[in-house]
């Protein structure tokens, strides 16, 4: 099998936009670890995406709008909201690499139903919030429980953000320059494309962190360790093309 190369530039979609999101204030942490903790939680036909022989979880806060499908105008139902996602790194058996999301959290029931039901994406409905600080931003999630009487797993995260330098090496690139996802959908793997600018990347810090979303990920005790990369960007604007499911 030969792996794509990672490029900062994203492959033009081929075919319609079939829809576009505003992703801005990014954090972006992750852990390096074993491939083998990693595989079982892929999709069939995706294996494990190495960077340095291991690889890596990524836990990644930010805000989410100006929300639309298709050539449809922006909805305001599901307005702008922060997300909390972990996602994974994997490549088929084309050499495509891709993001596995385990879970998204979000405050918007609405887009988190359409996101269930268009894309069969693992969203989560949480009570979800972020705001800037002296030197960086602070992001907070809350899962809503089906019980009243208990709490869902919960996020907090503060990360301090260097505005004056930019970062771009291998593994940043490797980190954040995903092409396309990969998920479960009617009892096969699909691949769903997307493409934005280029990334600019500043380093960061994370300051403060109280995380229960990996471990509800399947990926327990990842966070009980500094983070092995912490970066920051301002923002993309992300376009998806029409999916395609992987061959048997």
């Amino acid at each position: 099998m030969t792996i794509e190369d990672i490029s900062r530039t994203a492959p033009l979609l081929r075919g319609p936009v079939v829809a576009a999101q505003e992703w801005r204030q990014l954090a972006f942490v992750h852990w390096r670890v074993p491939a083998s903790t990693v595989a079982p939680l892929l999709p069939a036909g995706v294996v494990p995406d190495l960077f340095d022989g291991s690889s890596w979880v990524g836990l990644i806060a930010f805000r989410l709008g100006d929300a639309r499908i298709g050539p449809l105008p922006p909805t305001p139902i599901g307005g702008s909201f922060t997300e909390v996602n972990v996602r994974l790194y994997g490549v088929d058996a084309q050499g495509r690499r891709g993001v596995v999301f385990r879970s998204l959290d979000a405050s918007s029931l609405p887009a988190v139903l359409a996101a269930r039901a268009l894309f069969t994406l693992p969203y989560q409905w949480a009570r979800t919030a972020q705001r800037p600080t002296d030197d960086g931003w602070e992001y907070a999630s809350r899962r809503i429980s089906a019980s009243p009487r208990s709490l869902g797993p919960g996020f907090e995260l503060a990360v301090s953000v260097d505005p004056t330098h930019t970062v771009d090496d291998e593994l940043s690139r490797f980190l954040t320059a995903r092409w396309g996802l990969f998920q479960s959908r009617l009892g096969r793997t699909q691949w769903l494309p997307n493409e934005h600018e280029p990334w600019v990347l500043h380093p960061a810090t994370v300051t403060g962190l109280r995380d229960d979303l990996c471990a509800a990920a399947g990926l327990p005790g990842i966070v009980e360790r500094p983070p092995d990369s912490v970066l920051f960007s301002p923002g993309v604007d992300a376009r998806f093309g029409r999916g395609s499911f992987l061959r048997r």
